[in-house]
């Protein structure tokens, strides 16, 4: 794909564009630039994860990983207006355009960061995911294991992966960090994780 949409700071050329998520319940018309992930459409993994989760919780702190211009994120705001969301990027395109369509989408109760910009000692109600795959396992693990622990006793995170990106594996490792994994969706050759934090996980583990 030329420059990867996980650059902190992407030098693709600008070309702004406008992209539509419409879904039964919510229409939100999205600016999306070269340089981002996915800048051409709402990638297909998304649109299954929003199409198949349960409603996030009515009310507490809720966490979109890897937001991009905020596709999951603003869904999340706009189900759960009393709720306050996160979406977390390292692309810093990503998160200039996604705190700009949450402006658009005239939605206040939703903030977009670098990770480290967001206070420690933050927990979180759910996590909803459109995981970065492609960072690599060791990555994605170390990525999942800063965050999981954050859930709150008995929340859940929703993940959409691709079954030939490693949906299986990962549902297998995550079974054994501790984080109970049930597949809840499977459509298109992507797969829904629904991940419990249970009372006492292991937060530290192998590749294995």
């Amino acid at each position: 794909m030329g420059e990867h949409y996980f650059a902190s700071d992407p030098d693709a050329a600008s070309r702004p564009q406008t992209v539509d998520l419409v879904l039964p319940d919510l229409h939100l018309r999205l600016r999306t630039d070269r340089g981002v992930f996915s800048p051409d459409r709402v990638d297909a993994g998304t649109r299954v994860l929003l199409d198949t989760v349960p409603p996030p919780p009515a009310t507490g702190n809720l966490l979109d990983i890897g937001c991009g211009y905020g596709p999951i994120a603003l869904t999340m705001a706009t189900r759960s207006p009393q709720a306050s969301v996160f979406g977390v990027d390292v692309n810093a395109r990503a998160l200039d355009l996604a705190a700009g369509n949450a402006t658009t989408a005239g939605l206040d109760n939703v903030r977009f960061s670098l990770a480290d910009e967001l206070d420690p000692a933050l927990t979180f109600a759910a996590i909803w995911s459109n995981p970065p795959i492609r960072i690599g396992k060791a990555a994605l693990h170390d990525l999942l294991l800063t965050w999981l622990p954050r859930l709150q006793p008995g929340g859940l995170a929703h993940l959409v992966v691709q079954k030939h990106l490693g949906s299986d594996s990962l549902h297998r490792w995550l079974d054994q960090q501790g984080y109970p994994t049930e597949r809840i969706a499977s459509r298109s050759a992507y797969r829904v994780l629904a991940v419990t934090r249970t009372a006492v996980t292991r937060t530290e583990g192998s590749d294995s």
